[in-house]
């Protein structure tokens, strides 16, 4: 299964240490966020790999290169106009995804998630993880009852930014800037998105405090 790693975004919150480094290129426990991501996923044996960007690409692709000091193989989408949100990239991304169905994972969360427990079929359109809500994030996103996930509901848990999507959930898109969610609530009317819910370690790096909150733990806690 290919994995596709967001990357494209400005990072406005991290500013304004994003303004000269790309957020997923920023460091903490002595190593880029996406390469913790990398690596977690190589050791999964998920080592085919996407990655967009815009914002400072071209440092990602020099840092990262084709992957192989890694153990693995990546292809980069490149986004122009400052980004296309996350439906636009995905569904720019496609034609460099020839697996049904494929992951994408936030380039700007820590996580020791098993990614080798990422369903390989879907039963619907999507699969998503979902998380406790952090303290940043009270309301949380979605609801989650026998396996299904819903738009609405009482108990909402939080989307981690790690999901399963068939091509077909982009049918009918057309190129340009478009988020992901309408898609993803779209799909949960119709009972086709999956979930579980992961409560291991997993945290949301969107600003540089939370950014000096997983060093300071990474320091004392390596993994």
């Amino acid at each position: 299964m290919k994995v596709m790693i967001l990357a494209a975004g400005r990072g406005e919150r991290m500013r304004p240490l994003s303004d000269t480094i790309p957020k997923p290129l920023l460091e903490a426990g002595g190593k880029p966020l996406i390469v913790h991501l990398i690596e977690r996923l190589a050791r999964a044996g998920l080592r085919d790999l996407v990655i967009n960007h815009s914002h400072l690409g071209e440092q990602i692709e020099k840092s990262l290169g084709t992957g192989g000091r890694y153990g693995v193989r990546i292809a980069y989408s490149q986004e122009e106009g400052g980004g296309l949100e996350t439906g636009g990239g995905i569904f720019k991304a496609l034609p460099l995804i020839d697996t049904e169905p494929f992951a994408v994972i936030n380039g700007d969360i820590w996580t020791d998630y098993p990614f080798d427990r990422l369903p390989s079929r879907l039963k619907g359109l999507a699969h998503l993880v979902l998380v406790d809500n952090p303290p940043q994030h009270s309301q949380g996103d979605f609801s989650l009852h026998d396996g299904r996930v819903a738009a609405e509901g009482t108990s909402r848990l939080t989307f981690s930014g790690i999901g399963v999507y068939a091509h077909t959930l982009f049918a009918g898109c057309r190129p340009g800037k478009f988020p992901l969610v309408p898609l993803l609530r779209a799909a949960m009317a119709r009972r086709q998105v999956s979930g579980e819910h992961y409560t291991g370690h997993w945290r949301d790096i969107g600003t540089p405090q939370r950014l000096e909150g997983l060093n300071r733990e990474l320091r004392h806690s390596p993994t």
